[in-house]
């Protein structure tokens, strides 16, 4: 069949080829993302955060968390302006490598003094109180996303999620995925460290 009559068999008149290209293009850019993410480290996929300040909210406590006899307070942006170096966690009682991440969190203030604020994205209040009564509560402060519009202003990609803010209160540097002892190490350490110099 002639190319103008194949044209105009299927009634588009486009050749039936030129209607596979997008389908191409999505293909090709799938897979180069999917191997981007594979091959690649996930803590460095780029925030456009960085060098910016925090976004202005305020999570509401952990309702019934209690530190001893004080209830564990929530915090508000305005809390990690401080002039001090601090971190924020974003987790989940339901999230797996949060269970793995969590003995590290607690390094993080053992080994630099540094405060952690958390933030328990879209959990259950009694499970997410279980998980810290489990594995220990490292935060200084826990507050609630409950619907996760927090974690979509501080540009979270999934949990767990790690920040460093600085001491004037911006983001310099963000951590995607659980933390390990090779992780602490060579990059979450090394990051507090640098924003406590300057």
């Amino acid at each position: 069949m002639a190319p103008e009559l194949a044209r105009q068999a299927d009634g588009s008149g486009r050749s039936p080829r030129l209607k596979l290209w997008p389908l191409a293009i999505f293909v090709v850019l799938a897979l180069l993302f999917a191997f981007a993410l594979r091959s690649g480290d996930p803590a460095k996929l780029p925030s456009a955060l960085i060098g910016k300040p925090v976004p202005q909210l305020s999570f509401a406590a952990l309702d019934g968390l209690m530190e001893g006899t004080r209830p564990v307070p929530g915090f508000a942006a305005a809390e990690l302006v401080a002039g001090k170096v601090t971190v924020v966690n974003f987790w989940a009682s339901w999230c797996v490598p949060c269970v793995q991440e969590h003995p590290m969190l607690g390094l993080i203030t053992q080994k630099t003094g540094t405060p952690i604020f958390g933030v328990n994205y879209k959990d259950q209040t009694s499970q997410a109180r279980r998980f810290l009564g489990r594995y220990g509560n490292p935060f200084a402060a826990v507050g609630v996303d409950a619907d996760g519009r927090g974690a979509i202003e501080w540009g979270v990609y999934g949990m767990p999620e790690t920040f460093i803010i600085n001491g004037k209160g911006e983001i310099v540097y963000k951590h995607v995925g659980p933390l390990s002892a090779e992780s602490l190490e060579t990059r979450i350490l090394p990051a507090i460290r640098a924003a406590a110099a300057h």
